[in-house]
């Protein structure tokens, strides 16, 4: 079996009982690890992730998590971890860490015959996007691209490195925690087949190459939608609030799950 899941968003200030919440997804993880092959990690599994020149201390509050990927890799599982538009500032750290392959940009695979492409979906706009959506909903699209590109950058990354942990966390869990309120106060549903970027993505990306499932995070939605006659796009949902996953069989066949409340 092969799972995918992503958006626990570990250590948010916005999520109440954070060590619970690590706790229910560790043991998720655990319970996968029992029948799993590999597991895919889509992304934003931290609200925020910075690896400093300094030792940061704080990053002991991730122990029950490190613990666990470090378990699971040892009994040889392959868990993959893709950055997010939070945790994409891994320098290395994470990896000599926990022993997770670390994926900085799409990957597609291929498994028990089927082709998987995997993002956490952060930046995939369909090419023609500009033409889609009214001017107020082009302007968010430009602003979070402008702060993609802005949080890519090697110069601001080394700056940032720079700091303290104590005044770089500061910032980034109040930023992260800000970001976490108002999605959290007024969340974006699913927008329509013909509105949500990451379906409108994948039907250009199919039109070019074939794939059998589109694995995405980063939106917070449970999705499982049919855009060709052999291609579905997943939406993952997420690991704080729907807790939704996805899983793979022997047989090819993906489906989305919900931990049980």
């Amino acid at each position: 079996m092969i799972y995918f899941l992503s958006d626990a968003h570990l250590g948010s200030r916005a999520i109440e009982r954070g060590y619970a919440h690590q706790k229910k997804v560790t043991t998720l993880l655990r319970q996968m690890g029992k029948d799993a092959t590999a597991i895919y990690l889509l992304g934003d599994m931290f609200d925020f992730w910075f690896e400093y020149y300094i030792t940061d201390k704080s990053k002991k509050q991730y122990a029950e998590f490190m613990h666990t990927i470090r378990h699971l890799v040892r009994k040889g599982v392959h868990v993959h971890f893709f950055i997010g538009n939070h945790d994409l500032w891994t320098f290395g750290g994470l990896k000599k860490m926990t022993g997770m392959i670390i994926h900085h940009h799409p990957y597609a695979m291929t498994a028990y015959g089927k082709t998987i492409y995997m993002a956490h979906g952060d930046g995939l706009l369909p090419s023609n996007y500009e033409t889609l959506y009214p001017k107020p909903v082009l302007r968010k699209i430009r602003s979070f691209m402008r702060l993609r590109k802005f949080f890519h950058n090697p110069v601001s990354q080394f700056l940032f490195r720079c700091l303290h942990p104590k005044i770089g966390n500061a910032f980034g869990y109040n930023w992260a925690k800000k970001s976490r309120q108002k999605e959290l106060a007024n969340p974006c549903p699913y927008k329509g087949e013909d509105k949500e970027e990451l379906v409108l993505y994948a039907k250009e990306l199919e039109g070019r190459e074939h794939h059998d499932y589109y694995v995405f995070g980063h939106r917070h939605i449970d999705l499982d939608l049919q855009i060709t006659k052999d291609s579905r796009v997943i939406i993952l949902g997420d690991c704080f609030k729907l807790f939704t996953y996805a899983q793979l069989n022997e047989k090819g066949e993906m489906q989305l799950c919900q931990l049980p409340s």
